[in-house]
């Protein structure tokens, strides 16, 4: 298996199978072998029932947390390289070929940043790209690092490298995590453009602004001074 398409779920019934669709429509032509993979975190709505009628590996996680959901993921993925991104139709998983080069031509991660590629009238808030910039900012100057989207859910990586840096975050803040302690482990990172798109589902989105912001500033300052 040379790729697994990672997508966190959680009540995701009225996008989860248009990602399904898009992913197959990419490798359609392609020469990849790959899986696409549901880390599903206790959808009680039609979202697993939906995967499994498309054929698609699903795996139960049972601790709540975005965090969780991918690092059960990424240990159950059979590709040598992950793609992470979300299930609510905010990334084209149909564009994907960028995160594969940089891949293949040796970098570790491979983040998508959504300030170059672009943001669609409606997809992120002001207060959302306030405090995404304002927390990139603060996470490179302490890490040295130059990553400008640090909270971009679309990104790509090497199993066996992610696997070692021993990511350990429950919530939001696995996105920090994952580019600090590649910085830390000397991983070869690069950002590449991605357009985000205004999510397709009818309810809140899983995101809590001020709350997931301060868990961030947490995890930062907890792996710089500890």
């Amino acid at each position: 298996m040379d790729i697994t398409i990672l997508i966190p779920c959680l009540n995701e019934e009225e996008t989860i199978g248009k990602v399904i669709d898009e992913v197959r429509e990419y490798f359609k032509d392609k020469k990849y072998k790959y899986e696409i993979l549901v880390s599903d975190n206790g959808s009680i709505d039609k979202s697993v029932k939906i995967c499994k009628s498309k054929k698609v590996r699903v795996i139960e996680t049972k601790e709540k947390g975005y965090g969780n959901a991918l690092r059960n993921g990424i240990n159950n993925a059979k590709g040598e390289f992950i793609i992470m991104g979300d299930a609510d139709m905010s990334y084209d998983f149909r564009h994907l070929d960028l995160f594969i080069q940089k891949l293949e031509d040796g970098y570790d991660l491979v983040v998508g940043n959504r300030f170059m590629g672009g943001i669609e009238k409606g997809a992120m808030s002001l207060s959302h790209r306030i405090g995404v910039k304002g927390l990139s900012r603060f996470a490179n100057i302490l890490f040295k690092t130059n990553i400008n989207d640090y909270h971009s859910g679309i990104r790509g990586f090497r199993k066996d490298k992610i696997i070692k840096i021993n990511l350990e975050s429950t919530g939001m803040e696995f996105a920090s995590e994952m580019i600090i302690k590649a910085k830390l482990n000397n991983l070869k990172m690069v950002e590449v453009p991605t357009k985000l798109y205004k999510d397709l589902r009818n309810r809140k989105s899983h995101l809590r602004t001020i709350r997931d912001g301060f868990r961030h500033v947490f995890l930062i300052l907890k792996l710089k001074f500890s």
